[in-house]
C-alpha cells in the first residue's frame, strides 16, 4: 500500500498531554514499568506521568458529584464486597472516577480500553501508580488490543465474576477463550448498542449462560449519555480536528436514534444543512418534524461536505460512496463500532494516505482527489476529544448501581437472559443529579398518589412509556 505520513505525531489526547514523541513510538508491552511502590502489574505509557493523570482525575470529580455522593452514601456497607470485576471502556479520567468508586464499594479489578484511540495516557498513569491493573494506552495496535484483555482476563491468583464491557470485544473473549470462566460469573453489565445487540445474540441462541444488564437502554444512558454528550461532543470531535465552519456546510447524518437526534440538533444549532438517512420509519418522521430532509445517502454522496454514521450497524459507508464524495469531504464515525464505515477498502494500492495531524488522514485518489478521514473511522468524539464529565457521572452511576444489583441479587432473580435497569434505580440516578442545578422535585399528596395509582417515593412511570 502507497502510504505517506508526516512527521506529526501519531498521539493525540483528549486534554492537556504530557506524552514526547518518543514515547509514542515503542510499545509499552516492551517497556515493564514500576510505580513508586513496586507495583507491576500494569502496561501504559509512561508512568511517569501519573501526577498528571491525577490531576486529571481530580477536575473530573468536581463535574461528578454524583457519582462522588453515591461513593460516599455506599463506601460503609462495601455492596461489591467479594466482587472481581473486569472491565473493558474508554480509560478517560471519568471512568477512571468510576474505577476508583468500584473498589472503594469493596470490589477488586482489572481494566482495559475498549477503543484503541481513546485512552487518556495520563489517566491510565495515575491509575497504575495508585495500584490499579491498568492496560490500555492511546494508538493500540490490534494485536496490543486484544493482548490487554487477555491479561485482565488471565492473571495468577484472579479469576473474575463481574464484567463491565463496552462494545462486547471483553465479554465474546471470555466466552471463546475462557468458557469455564465464563460460567462461574455472576453477571454482564454492557453499556453500548453494538455490546447490547451482540448480548440479545447470544441469549437467542442459548449461548448466554450467564445474566447480562443492558445498560445502554435504561433512560438515563439514551437521553443523557447518547443525546446530550453527543450534542456538545461531536463538535468538539470535528472542531479538532478540522476546523471547519459549519454555517452553510452540507451535513450528511447515518441515523436518527438518540446519537444522531445530539449530533443534528448541534450543526443545525451552527447554521449547517442537515440530511439524515433512516431506516426506521418513526425515527425518520422525527427528523422531518424537525426540519432535517430524510434522504437516501446515494442522493447526497456528491454534494455532502461531512459525512457522520450513528447507526450501529456495519458497512453504511462503503467504497463506492467513497469513490463518488466530493474532494475534500469529511467523513467520520460517531457510534461505538468501528464497523459503519468500510475503512479496509481504502487500503488498497492505488490510494495514498497523509497523516496531516493527529487523528485525521487525507486519503488521495489518483486524480488526486482527496478524503478526510478521522480516527481512522472509530469512534470520533472520545477519539478526537473530550466528553462532558457531568454526562458520564449519569452513566457510570447507572453501571455502578447495575453491577451492585447483579452482584447482589438473589439466586433465581436474574436468569440466562438480557435485563434493563429497574425503572427505580433509572430514577434514583437521576435525582442524585438534581442537587447540581439546585433543581426541587414537588411530591405528590397522598390524594394525588391515589388518584394515579402510584407510589409517592416512585417510580414514577411504567416501563412502557417513551420519555
Amino acid at each position: 500500500m502507497s502510504r505517506s505520513i508526516s512527521a506529526s505525531s501519531v498521539d493525540s489526547f483528549s486534554s492537556a498531554s504530557y506524552s514526547s514523541s518518543e514515547d509514542d513510538d515503542a510499545s509499552p508491552r516492551h517497556k515493564p514499568a514500576l510505580n513508586s511502590k513496586g507495583f507491576s502489574d500494569f502496561c501504559i505509557k509512561n508512568i511517569r506521568h501519573a501526577d498528571f493523570g491525577r490531576r486529571e482525575i481530580e477536575i473530573a470529580e468536581q463535574e461528578m458529584p454524583a457519582l462522588m455522593d453515591l461513593r460516599r452514601r455506599a463506601a460503609a456497607d462495601k455492596p461489591l464486597r467479594g466482587a472481581r470485576i473486569v472491565g473493558c471502556t474508554h480509560v478517560s479520567a471519568q471512568s477512571a472516577v468510576l474505577i476508583e468508586t468500584l473498589t472503594i464499594l469493596g470490589a477488586t479489578v482489572r481494566w482495559c480500553a475498549c477503543n484503541i484511540y481513546s485512552t487518556q495516557n495520563e489517566v491510565a498513569a495515575g491509575l497504575a501508580e495508585a495500584g490499579y491493573s491498568i492496560f490500555a494506552w492511546k494508538g493500540e495496535q490490534e494485536d496490543d488490543f486484544w493482548w490487554c484483555i487477555d491479561r485482565c482476563i488471565n492473571a495468577a491468583g484472579w479469576q473474575p465474576n463481574m464484567i463491565l464491557d463496552d462494545g462486547g470485544d471483553l465479554t465474546h473473549s471470555i466466552i471463546k477463550k475462557y468458557p469455564n470462566v465464563f460460567r462461574d460469573m455472576k453477571g454482564i453489565v454492557e453499556e453500548s448498542v453494538t455490546g447490547v445487540h451482540r448480548l440479545y445474540q447470544l441469549a437467542k441462541t442459548g449461548k448466554l449462560s450467564i445474566p447480562a444488564m443492558n445498560v445502554n437502554d435504561s433512560v438515563t444512558k439514551q437521553k443523557f449519555d447518547n443525546l446530550y454528550s453527543c450534542r456538545e461532543s461531536v463538535l468538539d470531535g470535528l472542531k479538532r480536528t478540522t476546523d471547519l465552519m459549519f454555517g452553510g456546510k452540507q451535513v450528511v447524518v447515518c441515523g436518527y436514534g438518540e446519537v444522531g437526534k445530539g449530533c443534528c440538533a448541534a450543526l443545525k444549532g451552527l447554521g449547517a444543512i442537515i440530511y439524515v438517512t433512516e431506516i426506521d420509519p418513526i425515527c425518520a418522521l422525527q427528523a422531518c418534524m424537525e426540519g432535517m430532509q430524510v434522504v437516501r445517502l446515494s442522493e447526497v454522496i456528491k454534494t455532502g461536505d461531512i459525512f457522520i454514521t450513528c447507526t450501529g450497524n456495519k458497512n453504511v459507508i462503503c467504497r463506492d460512496h467513497l469513490d463518488r464524495m466530493k474532494s475534500g469531504a469529511v467523513v467520520c464515525n460517531m457510534g461505538h463500532s468501528n464497523t459503519e464505515i468500510d475503512v479496509a477498502s481504502l487500503k488498497t494500492p492505488e490510494l495514498t494516505w497523509e497523516k496531516v495531524r493527529s487523528q485525521v488522514d487525507h486519503v488521495i485518489w489518483p486524480d488526486g482527489k482527496r478524503i478526510v478521514l478521522l480516527a481512522e473511522g472509530r469512534l470520533l468524539n472520545l477519539s478526537c476529544s473530550t466528553v462532558p464529565s457531568f454526562v458520564l457521572s449519569i452513566t457510570h452511576c447507572t453501571q455502578a448501581l447495575a453491577l451492585i444489583e447483579l452482584f447482589n441479587a438473589p439466586e433465581g432473580r436474574y436468569k440466562q437472559d438480557v435485563y434493563l435497569l429497574p425503572k427505580k434505580m433509572d430514577e434514583y440516578v437521576a435525582s442524585l443529579h438534581l442537587a447540581a442545578f439546585d433543581a426541587h422535585l414537588t411530591e405528590l399528596s397522598d390524594d394525588q398518589a391515589k388518584y394515579l395509582g402510584l407510589n409517592k417515593s416512585g417510580p414514577f412511570k411504567p416501563n412502557y412509556y417513551r420519555y
